[in-house]
């Protein structure tokens, strides 16, 4: 697990230092029940959800994902959080190129938009 705290160039709010940030890497059983957690469970719950952009997938065959609430995950409830997040999750596939990765992505059952 990695921390990432505040650039210096913040400096006027007093936030220099801080841990603002979390980075966490999941592989094998863990990344598999969490991916079928995302796709599920927690996109389905999300405000205003239609599905994600096959052009948030990189050439490489990532995508980023961005929720505004962390309290969309079954493990929270709303009534013991205090402050609501964000967070990014980033998947990172073995495709070679975007339409493989979409085609994996699919195949997963990742609600992907139409073109």
């Amino acid at each position: 697990m990695r921390f990432g705290s505040r650039d210096p160039v913040i400096r006027g709010f007093r936030f220099l230092g801080d841990t603002v940030g979390y980075q966490v890497t999941l592989r094998g059983a863990r990344a598999e029940h969490f991916l079928q957690k995302l796709i599920h469970i927690v996109l389905p719950r999300t405000k205003d959800f239609r599905g994600v952009s096959p052009k948030a997938i990189d050439e490489m065959g990532n995508i980023t994902l961005g929720l505004k609430e962390h309290i969309v995950f079954p493990e929270t409830s709303d009534e013991d959080s205090k402050d609501i997040f964000g967070l990014a999750v980033t998947i990172t596939t073995t495709a070679k190129n975007a339409k493989e990765a979409e085609s994996f992505l699919r195949h997963l059952g990742l609600p992907l938009q139409e073109k």
